[in-house]
């Protein structure tokens, strides 16, 4: 493949679009700038939510299939039809069993995407996809795993937060039979080479997620007033707000003048309400509900620190790096966050942000009057973390190094790709 040539790669995710999961929008953005062809497989489609307006044009080209149509039947008969497409189908299938049992989730959903997945192998071969890349490590790197069985388009997947560290089913087998795995920290290449073993090492390359920096330019924040905090996040235990909550009614004991906006919404929303007005806090601490990028941009501007008080679960859930901090610094925001998993390797404790020890109220609320008392130190930290932004997180430059790979990836079409000859026969017949 010559390096100019326009590469068609089909992107699999479990939904889309996503509020919360602007890091894929921006790489399909970035992506695309970069010349290459996208076909959007989205597993689900996200309803019920804003959609952000950069995400219409993908949406409208966006592959959505049902879990069961008669295009969907029409591809299982194709493959079951001819002796070597029908090993070929049952060997996916049943190795998927023996290779997810033990987890109900993978188990079943499995079950679930399998029949669509089949169908999407087929699209996928018909408009000429020449890889199968999967944002997250469950359900989307398995249909990756699916379509490369089925029809030998390599494929390979992005390791993000909580879709490694809650359950590792089969991420030996997808890592083994993947044309590479990219993850977005340290932490989680480690994660994966503990998990999938020595052999594992070459495939795993770190990738970090991004942000346009343009998009969040730095504007000059005021000196005096009270310390406006923000958090941006899905209100989850996973993303601590608790503990900020917490954190504020500790500051505004301490006689510090704090006000707090929470951007999201989930399923802990009455739990934080409730505790806000348990302290009191009603005035000075605020759940503003969910937000397009745009809004937060603006949110971004108009505050003077963000917090990420990101904690692990008891359930195993994680965060990897959040975006929105990458997206706080770009905006020469100072940033106050926990000391967890990836995050240490975006934020550096003292230089372009502070660190905390996840969970813990008090430091955080420490680290909050530290910078209520210093608006030097704010922007000092806030210049720093553009800085690291602009040098290591920048999606265009970060969406290249994927680009690249997988190209390297399509000029090697015997690593791991299947050589049955069915893999190649034409499949006209079934679309419908």
């Amino acid at each position: 493949m010559n390096p100019n040539d326009e590469l068609t790669v089909a992107y699999v995710m479990s939904r889309f679009p996503k509020l919360t999961e602007t890091f894929i929008l921006a790489e399909l953005e970035a992506m695309d700038r970069a010349g290459v062809r996208i076909e959007l497989f989205p597993l689900l489609r996200q309803t019920g939510e804003p959609v952000q307006p950069a995400a219409v044009r993908w949406v409208e080209r966006a592959h959505y299939l049902p879990f069961l149509s008669l295009p969907i039947l029409r591809a299982q008969w194709w493959f079951l039809r001819d002796r070597q497409r029908r090993r070929r189908y049952l060997g996916a299938f049943f190795d998927m069993l023996g290779e997810t049992w033990r987890s109900p989730n993978f188990f079943l959903g499995g079950l679930g995407i399998f029949p669509k997945v089949a169908r999407m192998a087929l699209d996928m071969r018909e408009l000429g996809v020449e890889h199968v890349h999967c944002h997250f490590a469950n359900h989307p790197a398995l249909a990756g795993w699916l379509i490369h069985r089925l029809v030998g388009i390599p494929y390979s997947f992005t390791a993000h937060g909580s879709d490694l560290h809650v359950d590792r089913t089969m991420l030996p087998t997808k890592v083994d039979e993947a044309a590479f795995v990219a993850t977005i920290s340290h932490d989680n290449r480690s994660v994966i080479e503990a998990t999938a073993g020595p052999s594992a090492q070459p495939k795993v390359t770190i990738i970090h997620c991004g942000v346009d920096p343009a998009a969040f330019a730095p504007v000059d924040r005021p000196a005096v007033g009270p310390l406006r905090i923000v958090a941006v996040g899905t209100l989850h235990e996973v993303k601590g707000q608790i503990h900020l909550i917490e954190a504020c009614r500790i500051l505004t004991e301490r006689g510090v003048d704090v006000v707090c906006r929470f951007i999201g919404d989930g399923p802990d929303r009455e739990a934080l309400q409730a505790r806000i007005d348990g302290y009191g806090l009603g005035d000075r601490v605020v759940l503003a509900g969910r937000m397009t990028t745009d809004a937060v941009v603006a949110e971004l501007a108009g505050a003077d620190v963000l917090v990420a008080a990101s904690v692990p679960t008891k359930g195993g859930k994680r965060e990897g790096i959040p975006v929105v901090l990458m997206e706080a610094m770009a905006s020469g925001l100072p940033v106050v966050a926990s000391r967890l998993s990836g995050i240490p390797e975006l934020v550096a404790d003292g230089v372009s942000g502070l660190l905390v020890p996840p969970g813990d109220a008090h430091a955080l609320a420490d680290a909050l009057a530290t910078l209520a008392e210093d608006p030097d130190l704010r922007r000092r930290l806030g210049a720093a973390g553009r800085d690291t932004v602009l040098d290591d997180f920048d999606v265009d430059r970060n969406a290249a190094r994927l680009a690249e790979r997988i190209r390297r990836a399509s000029r090697e079409p015997g690593d791991g790709a299947p050589t049955d000859p069915a893999a190649n026969a034409t499949i006209r017949e079934p679309a419908a």
